[in-house]
């Protein structure tokens, strides 16, 4: 099982990037939310969503983290250099953690749920999922929380799409002015 750090340290491809992290409680939310700038790359991410290649990290791109007190998914929102969203994409995990230097962090149970900027809702990563349950990864229980929480994040994304775009908007906004003040 893959552990995620919301600085992402250990991603390679980011060669300059400044990182900031915030706790909330308001609108619903309780939890951390962290934002990445990301300055230098050694090469773009480039990947095909809905048949069409999709820049998601390059030099002047924003990730955006929200990391749920009590909840088995972590939210990340991808912002083009324009800070124009580009795509949401949830990590089903066996939930959100902070180590004793402050960092949160969540174990992935390899399943994604990601809102496409075609709008399109997919889920991906059956495939490491059922490789994890044969090669004792993970067990059992942990295999249906994985389903049982993507179909769940699924349902709210489809009832609430327009919602759930605005969410990470306004998480945006708010993360950058934190940022202007200096907290």
């Amino acid at each position: 099982m893959k552990r995620t750090y919301a600085d992402r340290a250990n991603w390679r491809r980011i060669l300059e990037k400044r990182f900031y992290l915030a706790s909330i409680d308001q609108h619903g939310f309780r939890g951390k939310l962290s934002i990445i700038h990301i300055d230098r790359v050694s090469e773009p991410l480039v990947i095909e969503v809905v048949g069409k290649d999709l820049c998601l990290a390059n030099e002047g791109f924003i990730w955006m983290q929200y990391f749920p007190e009590h909840s088995y998914y972590a939210v990340t929102s991808m912002f083009n250099e324009k800070q124009e969203l580009i795509e949401i994409y949830v990590d089903i995990c066996l939930g959100n953690k902070v180590d004793s230097s402050g960092m949160p962090y969540y174990d992935d149970l390899y399943l994604d749920v990601v809102l496409a900027y075609s709008g399109e809702i997919l889920l991906l990563d059956e495939d490491e999922l059922e490789d994890a349950l044969k090669q004792g990864e993970i067990t059992k229980e942990q295999f249906k929380l994985a389903y049982e929480e993507a179909e769940k994040v699924i349902q709210y994304i489809k009832s609430n799409k327009q919602e759930v775009m605005k969410s990470s908007e306004q998480g945006l906004e708010y993360m950058l002015n934190l940022e202007k003040k200096g907290i």
